[in-house]
């Protein structure tokens, strides 16, 4: 077999196990696998009419994003979302948000700052609702992430962006603190408009509580 052929099958490996992984992955972001459902390779390979390896790097993946446990010649278990592991992907959500809007900000032009202060202006109603939240949100900083000029910090949300989805998809914005967070996210809105990134930074975790 030639070195042509030999990369030809690896990458194909490898776009399959990307498939299973975001096919899994995707299933415990919408809750139709569940905390503590258990998941068999050997279903999920016969599923989707696979062999069982690209399933197992599937699961090992989910497994060092914290979002199942894998339990050797037994089985894979999808893991709890704690207290804990919400207030943890918030803090990291926050910081890797804050990274996006200090570099892409000041590189914005007018339009982008513009289209970018419109997707703010969706967070405002959405303080009572977990998913708007997280959507919201999650519109603003892809979109800063998008336009940061920094590859290795999209790689670094890419690879993370599932699991902060699931550990974050029920959160919601305290009652208590709603009437601040609305303020925080119009300043926000004002900074990203002036192309102050180091603001636009300070508000973003702020809103993350880090």
């Amino acid at each position: 077999m030639d070195d042509m052929a030999s990369k030809s099958i690896g990458e194909s490996k490898q776009l399959l196990a990307e498939e299973v992984f975001h096919h899994i992955g995707g299933q415990i972001v919408e809750g139709v696998l569940g905390p503590g459902q258990r998941i068999r390779d050997l279903d999920v390979a016969e599923q989707l009419h696979v062999s069982r390896t690209p399933v197992r790097e599937a699961l090992q993946r989910l497994e060092r994003l914290g979002m199942v446990m894998m339990y050797p010649s037994r089985y894979t278990e999808v893991t709890e979302v704690t207290a804990d592991i919400v207030a943890q992907s918030l803090a990291f959500g926050g910081y890797q948000a804050g990274i996006a809007a200090r570099l892409a900000v000041p590189r914005l032009t007018v339009p982008q700052r513009e289209y970018a202060a419109e997707l703010i202006e969706q967070m405002y109603d959405s303080l009572a609702d977990s998913t708007l939240t997280i959507d919201t949100r999650w519109a603003v900083f892809a979109f800063l992430g998008e336009h940061s000029g920094n590859v290795q910090h999209c790689v670094l949300i890419e690879e993370n962006s599932m699991a902060l989805l699931r550990n974050l998809r029920d959160w919601t914005v305290p009652v208590e603190d709603r009437e601040r967070m609305l303020q925080i996210y119009v300043d926000f809105r004002e900074a990203v408009l002036r192309g102050d990134g180091a603001e636009a930074e300070r508000l973003t975790r702020a809103m993350h509580y880090v």
